[in-house]
């Protein structure tokens, strides 16, 4: 029977909620989380009133010391973390970062939770690029740390399905959570001196750019697949968005519709087929009922299922179309 991996000395460097299950996991794991690290407070809410990072929240409840440096490019910082004498820091969506010279400090060296299966989508935004892409399937891995972008060697890799109706929010729960018994499985095998570390591929690399708000606008001349891909990336943010008589909508929830005679694009009509009546443009709305607003797309129609107007609660399209009339109405710039 072979000995139990020993308890190793852990740092943990991370900000928001999906690492927070990582540090749930590590801090009842064997292992001893001597430390966090985590971005300062920062203001939020209308009265900008200063907040913890999910991660210090968690930390502060287990009684785990925390420091927030606002950077690691000072000797101070530096030394702060050499003088832990740590095995090895584990890193998630720190948003920092970590000088070459600090990734050394730990004796076994700094770890990554990535949310990709590297080398596809390194970079700030893989669960919203893999699910605009349309890709089937992502993952998680665990990779050594080096001074260019997620790029070090893998030491463990764990795929995630992409499910037909998942959001950049519901990917992000499972691979959290996938990522926290990955990243206890990798390290047991790195105390026992069993890891496997292999370079990542040099073929396949692909970057996931940081989402901007104005990706969010939606073109509705593009293919109703490739607008609900966009719908489901951008839920909790930037969120879809498009306009309604001069006015914001926001689209929280959509599907595609079922196929209508007229609807596969500009120029196809709107009756029971073509050449009966002015063809309509991309944006306009089809049809309102308890079932969904129904628009026409570049290709194809798309039905909203829960939107909201600015400074307004989200209503389902049921609720929505009880109070606005949307009769020959267009969504899109005026």
């Amino acid at each position: 029977m072979s000995a139990a991996p020993r308890a190793l000395k852990l740092g943990f460097a991370g900000t928001p909620q999906f690492a927070v299950p990582a540090l749930d996991a590590l801090s009842r794991s064997r292992h001893r989380v001597v430390s966090v690290f985590t971005q300062p407070d920062r203001p939020a809410g209308r009265g900008r009133v200063l907040q913890a990072s999910a991660v210090k929240r968690l930390a502060v409840e287990r009684g785990i010391p925390v420091h927030q440096p606002a950077s690691f490019k000072t000797q101070d910082a530096a030394a702060m973390l050499r003088d832990l004498e740590l095995d090895a820091l584990v890193v998630v969506a720190y948003g920092l970062i970590l000088p070459a010279a600090v990734l050394v400090l730990p004796r076994l060296g700094c770890f990554n939770i990535h949310a990709s299966l590297l080398p596809r989508w390194r970079g700030a935004a893989p669960i919203q690029r893999a699910i605009l892409a349309g890709d089937a399937v992502t993952g998680v891995t665990i990779m050594r740390m080096e001074p260019s972008l997620d790029t070090g060697p893998v030491l463990a890799m764990r795929e995630v399905p992409i499910g037909a109706h998942d959001t950049a929010a519901s990917l992000h729960d499972r691979l959290a959570r996938t990522g926290a018994e990955l990243i206890v499985e990798a390290l047991d095998a790195l105390a026992s001196g069993h890891v496997r570390e292999r370079p990542q591929a040099a073929a396949g690399v692909t970057y996931a750019e940081k989402i901007s708000k104005a990706e969010a606008v939606i073109d509705w001349d593009a293919p109703a697949p490739d607008i609900l891909r966009r719908v489901r990336a951008f839920n909790p943010w930037p969120v879809a968005e498009t306009r309604l008589a001069g006015a914001q909508l926001r689209i929280w929830e959509a599907q595609l519709a079922p196929a209508r005679p007229g609807a596969a694009g500009p120029g196809a009509g709107t009756g029971a087929g073509a050449g009966r009546g002015p063809a309509l443009a991309p944006g306009s709305v089809l049809g309102a009922s308890d079932e969904g607003i129904d628009v026409l797309c570049g290709r194809g129609v798309l039905r909203l299922l829960r939107v909201q107007l600015a400074g307004r609660k989200s209503l389902t399209a049921a609720e929505f179309v009880k109070a606005q009339r949307l009769g020959g109405a267009r969504f899109g710039p005026p």
